[in-house]
């Protein structure tokens, strides 16, 4: 894509999520800001403001950009929150997070993708954003609690280890299904006394979440 056409393509891109009902203009203004182009491969520059899914290293793949608006629309965040991301991927939910929140940190069992996010994210100062290697559907990990919490891959059931890491009032959003199929995209905020609200969003296709580091680092 060459520079005469990146202001074109991305009035599209603003375009199409409003048009899909992205009304938070927070939300907007961030998806505007985030250089989508900067978190695809090379090949793919030409497609990074179309609103699809493409492919990264690892056999993993960048969502495409109206999921991404929607996911971070339904956390409903505040500029006060802590963030946790589960699947760091490229980095662009991340880098999207980042200009919402005052703190993300984001998880990646494939060490290459987390290299590689790192270096994105600081190029584009996000230095807000802590990436870590590991699995982020393991108790072990000492993070802490967050106010939000985002799965960004494919599981089965909503972890318990992910509800515990939730603040009071805290909201995690995951696609919830089948690992090669395709799931629900699921809400899940904590109300006062421990119990839970759940709402089932609109149906999503992610690659599948898996146990442990990735062999392929």
């Amino acid at each position: 894509m060459s520079d005469a056409d990146q202001p074109s393509e991305k009035m599209k891109f603003q375009l199409t999520l409003r048009q899909r009902g992205i009304s938070d203009q927070a939300v907007l203004r961030a998806m505007e800001d985030v250089p989508r182009e900067a978190f695809v491969m090379a090949h793919d520059r030409e497609r990074a403001y179309r609103d699809t899914a493409l492919p990264i290293d690892c056999g993993q793949t960048i969502s495409q950009p109206f999921v991404v608006a929607y996911m971070t629309e339904q956390l409903q965040l505040k500029p006060q929150h802590r963030v946790l991301e589960i699947g760091t991927g490229s980095g662009y939910q991340a880098a999207v997070l980042s200009r919402l929140v005052r703190d993300v940190v984001t998880v990646e069992r494939f060490r290459t993708l987390a290299d590689s996010a790192k270096r994105r994210l600081a190029k584009l100062g996000c230095d807000h954003v802590q990436v870590q290697v590991g699995d982020g559907l393991s108790a072990d990990l000492p993070l802490g609690q967050f106010d939000r919490v985002l799965v960004t891959a494919a599981i089965e059931k909503i972890p318990d280890v992910l509800v515990a890491r939730l603040a009071p009032d805290g909201v995690l959003v995951a696609p919830v299904g089948p690992p090669h199929g395709i799931q629900t995209l699921r809400r899940l905020r904590l109300t006062a006394g421990g119990g839970q609200e759940i709402k089932d969003l609109l149906d999503v296709r992610f690659v599948p979440a898996l146990a442990g580091l990735a062999r392929e680092t």
